[in-house]
């Protein structure tokens, strides 16, 4: 009776975490010298969010130092993430995987216009060494309005499942889908699509250690930032044409041996990349201080750029967003990148009076500022105090320690309740629910490809 033994490893949101690359692909590569001894067949596959521009090498080498490293590693096939998709610019992307040793899928992702990039490809077929045919799927979360603002189009990842499937079916014997969707669309689909095998999941940081079973398909994930690898080992039973047995893990890689090489590598690509950072955006005559729970100088500058920049009515941004002081002195972009590191992107939306006066209440809860955000982009401590500019507000403090607003006033004139008001704010409070009125705000316009630390080297100019 012929069985063949496969094996898949995979990363998946690292988010540019390489203090666990080394360790990562040093466990590939052992992995890779026993199965090459066996003649057994392996493959490394990323799900996506490998590249995250908080780090210096994402950030001065915009992404392609990333691909550098999978190229090192000997990747076989990745997928997108959003950190991939939507925290580059339109040409930035279009480019990223140009220098690409591995292949590159995910179906739901389209360029705008003609032609497509090369590299983008719905699947991929791998064949083993005994013939087996594995069909590897990408697909990324649907960002519709964030895609469409630079140029590219994303659509339903079960409108593209429902076209793609019948004929990969014929194609494959195993069908494995790379998904950057998150949690309940890999559950979902799994109900829905009896056809997948494997669904390796990712996007919500979830973490399987064992791996789930939902009908016939297993789901496994890694968690995030390369605190596990993932494994899966597939027999399949090359005379009944089926898998005989499925299996997921994902192993813990904080112990795991560090591989030298691949470390020197992560530390000659940071080097090179901070050089492309060292570029001088001004010089300050003064110090600049942050603090989370203040408003600094610097915050209430970058505030107003914000404000002025969106031609909006008031601007809001929270402290928490400016993570390190600024000495006296020449100041370059790797400065600014270390102190805003976040990808956030500015944002402006329409808030009725009485929407306005809520967000400056809640603005100004503990609640609100002492919470330690995670995601969304946001990748500090805390969201710390939101220091807005455009408004007067009185305020003072209770004996409860909390901050309770008294007046606000624009020009020295009440808020009307029945006005809309334009408030410039970081597009992170548009997502989930930390401040309703905003993340359910009828109008939003979100600018792309700028982030906020384009707006911080703006407002440190005026430093002069």
């Amino acid at each position: 009776m012929m069985k063949e033994k496969l094996f898949l490893y995979y990363t998946s949101d690292l988010h540019s975490h390489f203090e666990n690359w080394p360790q990562i692909v040093g466990y590939f590569n052992e992995q890779k010298i026993k199965h090459e001894r066996k003649n057994e067949t392996y493959w490394l596959l990323d799900n996506g969010d490998h590249v995250d521009r908080f780090h210096p090498i994402a950030e001065g080498l915009m992404g392609k130092g990333n691909i550098e490293l999978l190229n090192r590693a000997g990747y076989h096939v990745a997928n997108l993430g959003n950190n991939e998709g939507i925290t580059l610019s339109e040409e930035n992307l279009f480019h990223l995987y140009d220098q690409a040793t591995f292949d590159v899928v995910c179906a739901n992702l389209g360029y705008g216009k003609e032609p497509q990039p090369e590299w983008l490809k719905p699947y991929r077929i791998q064949t083993s060494e005994k013939g087996t045919k594995v069909a590897i799927i990408g697909l990324t979360a649907p960002f519709e309005t964030f895609y469409k603002q630079i140029g590219w189009k994303v659509y339903s990842p079960y409108d593209v499942l429902d076209e793609l499937l019948p004929k990969v079916k014929e194609e494959a014997d195993i069908i494995v889908l790379l998904s950057h969707l998150g949690i309940n669309d890999d559950e979902e689909i799994a109900r829905r699509y009896s056809d997948i095998d494997i669904v390796i999941g990712g996007h919500t940081h979830h973490l399987f250690q064992n791996g789930e079973y939902i009908q016939n398909t297993i789901l496994t994930a890694a968690g995030k930032h390369g605190t596990h690898l993932g494994e899966v080992f597939i027999e399949w039973d090359m005379e009944k044409k089926q898998i005989t047995k499925k299996e997921a893990y994902a192993i813990p890689t904080e112990h795991l041996k560090k591989d030298e090489e691949v470390n020197d590598q992560v530390k000659g690509m940071r080097n090179e990349a901070v050089q492309h950072l060292r570029e001088p955006v001004t010089t300050l005559k003064e110090p600049l201080s942050v603090g989370w729970f203040q408003e600094t100088l610097l915050m209430k500058r970058l505030t107003e750029e914000l404000q002025k920049w969106t031609d909006a009515d008031i601007g809001m941004l929270n402290a928490g967003v400016l993570l390190d002081h600024l000495e006296a002195g020449e100041i370059t972009f790797e400065d600014v990148h270390r102190i805003c590191p976040h990808p956030m992107n500015p944002c402006k939306v329409e808030l009725k009076g009485d929407e306005l006066l809520e967000v400056v209440r809640v603005a100004h809860t503990r609640k609100l500022t002492e919470i330690r955000l995670k995601g969304f982009g946001f990748r500090g401590e805390v969201i710390g105090k939101m220091v807005f500019s455009g408004l007067e507000i009185e305020s003072n403090e209770g004996k409860d320690g909390e901050i309770h607003v008294k007046r606000v006033t624009k020009n020295g004139e009440p808020i009307d309740l029945d006005k809309v008001y334009t408030l410039a704010t970081a597009d992170t409070f548009t997502f989930g629910r930390l401040i309703p009125e905003i993340a359910y705000s009828k109008k939003k316009k979100y600018y792309m490809p700028e982030l906020l630390r384009d707006l911080l080297t703006r407002a440190l100019k005026t430093f002069r």
